[in-house]
């Protein structure tokens, strides 16, 4: 019963390992995600809370104090940041398009020169289909 145990234990690692692997990797030119309603709140609360209270160099005091102040809040206070965090959004929606834009023109030039390297290898393998016929 131990080894079993141990062996399960041994196969949770190893797919573990294989996700991380099979991550693509990430490109630093893409443009980042706007920020949410909530954290444009917290970019000025952040300031206003450390005028309040300078000895607290805390950051998980920081967002539990945010959060509450966040929940706290109606929607007619929220209002300013949702506007601002959708603005954000949309500025973000152009700069992916050109982003998009600008990788699918590199991804077609990659194509139409892969292209002569694929034909190239087509040859060669029906070249190898036919040896294994004069066999």
């Amino acid at each position: 019963m131990k080894g079993a145990k141990g062996a399960k234990k041994a196969d949770t690692k190893l797919t573990v390992k294989k996700t991380a692997k099979g991550k693509a990797a990430k490109d630093p030119n893409k443009p980042k995600r706007p920020a949410s309603a909530f954290f444009v709140f917290m970019e000025g609360f952040r300031k206003q809370f450390k005028e309040e209270n300078p000895t607290n160099n805390s950051v998980a005091a920081v967002g539990k104090a945010g959060g509450a102040k966040w929940k706290a809040m109606s929607d007619a206070e929220k209002a300013p940041f949702v506007a601002k965090a959708e603005q954000r959004k949309k500025d973000y929606d152009k700069t992916l398009a050109a982003y998009n834009k600008k990788k699918d023109a590199a991804t077609e030039e990659e194509n139409d020169s892969d292209k002569s390297k694929s034909e190239v290898n087509d040859n060669e393998e029906d070249g190898s289909d036919e040896e294994e016929d004069d066999e």
